[in-house]
């Protein structure tokens, strides 16, 4: 028994080094890859997975394949759009500003990760209606990829990867581009950063950027060449269709994986955000903070997913509005949080001790704002929708500004400038903020008489005015004695008298008609 377990031992040994033999002849050719067959529908693919170098040489966009060279815009790389192309045309349109910060996320995050791309190999013949691949009626002969099996089920086995034969990103055009990208900047030392029509805008990032901002060394970029990324290849051609038939199939492949790909909301991705150190704070705040903490006896108070809040709902606000507060509030003390680079960049997480301290003025800010009379009449039994309504609604409200996020958002931006720009302590300011409550100046926003009336409230529409959160937060940071000089002041009575105006005549506190020179602008508190 043990000399038959060892000859069986012996020959699976012998087995996989003969498979191990076989394998590297053919993979070592780089003209062969190894991978897995997969079957929906009606569409055939393989998966596999090849290097960075490799899908950055070999791989091209759609609008590069020779069906598309008489009508190829070569400065954007897109397909010139017109009634010759339009039936033909398989992507979207390359957004250029994006290569630069795609690049970067891949050079300076440790847990980097991009998703396999979708890829169609599309050899010359594809595109010649005279070629011996094609029969008499129009039909292909064979599939426009070479496969060859290696076990009876034919699942597994190699691809053809010629070099020369055309393969273009279906799906994950830009994946590829912030890869080729990444390769520049690898093989020459610079990225030249681009707008959307790839002209060329900024100082290029470069080697010694990383270096210096992210402490990345030269030969670590080195290294990420040699990575693997998942590939996806599909037939531009399968056996039997017509060219017609076939380039529907791929157009109707592109459609449905991105319909099928449904985009996170900006509160889900606040939700699910393990690198933003705002949205780690809105996060925590929202879940522990006694304001906004689930309990048994009352309504949740944050709603997850959704940017806005319904008349009727009894929700405080949204975990969107808490992320944009967070960073408004706290982007004063923390900038380093936010990416080194705004456009599609990811930021990197701050450290722990950092992500505590901007916790715990975060929470001092909410134990400030939760002690106003506003809120505080929520532990005494009003409801949410009772202080948002306006008074006009039925049933009518108190139409409040802290009741609604751009409210809240207004309000909190303008006391993260007070804090952190001007030197305030929160003290003084909540002791003028009570008093200022307790008047009555958050509530009837719909008034006249209220400073928020055409500001964060449209008269004519009846409406909350998002577009007035950046005045009315200046106005706040004046009321609460943070705004020197008259000429600032004159600045921001002009603007309140504009918004206050309407068909060139303003209304003023007491509801009158008047000339907007003639608005006035409230005391400081």
């Amino acid at each position: 028994m043990t000399d038959m377990a060892s000859q069986i031992l012996a020959r699976e040994e012998e087995e996989r080094q003969t498979l191990e033999l076989l394998l590297e002849r053919h993979l070592g050719r780089g003209d062969k890859l190894l991978v897995q067959k997969t079957q929906m529908g009606n569409t055939t693919a393989f998966m596999g997975t090849v290097t960075l170098e490799w899908l950055s040489a070999r791989v091209g966009f759609a609008s590069e394949l020779p069906l598309f060279q008489q009508k190829f815009d070569p400065r954007t790389e897109n397909p010139i759009r017109n009634a010759e192309t339009i039936d033909e045309i398989l992507q979207r349109p390359l957004d250029w500003s994006r290569q630069a910060s795609l690049a970067l996320y891949l050079a300076v995050r440790k847990t980097h990760k991009f998703p396999a791309l979708l890829v169609v190999v599309c050899p010359p013949w594809v595109d010649d209606p005279i070629s011996p691949e094609w029969d008499n009626f129009g039909r292909a002969r064979c599939d426009a990829v070479e496969f060859v099996a290696l076990d009876k089920q034919q699942n597994l086995g190699l691809l053809d990867v010629t070099n020369g034969v055309p393969i273009f990103a279906l799906d994950g055009q830009h994946r590829l581009m912030g890869v080729q990208g990444l390769m520049s900047l690898i093989k020459s030392g610079r990225l030249q950063r681009y707008n959307k029509n790839k002209t060329a805008v900024g100082s290029p990032v470069t080697t010694e950027n990383l270096r210096k901002l992210y402490h990345v060394e030269p030969a670590e970029l080195q290294k990420l060449a040699f990575e693997k990324i998942g590939v996806e290849f599909i037939p531009a051609v399968m056996q039997g269709e017509t060219r017609e038939e076939a380039r529907r199939r791929v157009r109707s492949i592109f459609v449905h994986v991105n319909l099928m790909a449904v985009q996170l909301s900006q509160g889900q991705l606040a939700l699910l955000n393990e690198d933003d150190g705002f949205a780690i704070v809105a996060r925590q705040i929202a879940v522990q903070h006694p304001l906004f903490k689930d309990k048994s006896h009352r309504n949740p108070r944050v709603n997850w997913d959704s940017a806005t809040v319904a008349a009727k709902s009894t929700v405080l606000t949204t975990l969107q509005a808490m992320k944009d507060m967070s960073t408004r509030y706290l982007g004063h003390k923390f900038p380093h949080w936010k990416p080194a680079h705004k456009q599609g960049s990811i930021p990197m997480r701050p450290d722990d001790a950092e992500l505590e301290e901007g916790l715990a003025d975060f929470k001092a800010l909410w134990d400030g704002l939760a002690g106003l009379l506003s809120y505080q009449k929520l532990e005494l039994g009003e409801e949410t929708p009772q202080m948002r309504r306006f008074s006009f609604e039925n049933p009518g409200g108190d139409g409040n500004i802290l009741f609604r996020p751009v409210g809240q958002v207004a309000v909190v931006q303008a006391l993260g400038i007070l804090v952190f720009q001007k030197g305030f302590s929160l003290r003084q300011i909540f002791e003028k903020l009570n008093r200022y409550d307790a008047d009555g100046g958050f509530s009837g926003m719909e008034h006249p008489g209220s400073l928020w009336y055409g500001v964060l409230y449209d008269p004519n529409k009846k409406r909350v005015r998002v577009s007035g959160r950046d005045l009315a937060s200046r106005l706040l940071v004046y009321l609460l004695g943070g705004m020197d000089g008259e000429m600032a002041r004159g600045e921001l009575r002009s603007e309140l008298a504009k918004a206050r105006t309407f068909e060139d005549k303003a209304v003023g506190f007491d509801g009158k008609l008047v000339l907007p020179q003639d608005v006035g602008i409230p005391p400081m508190l």
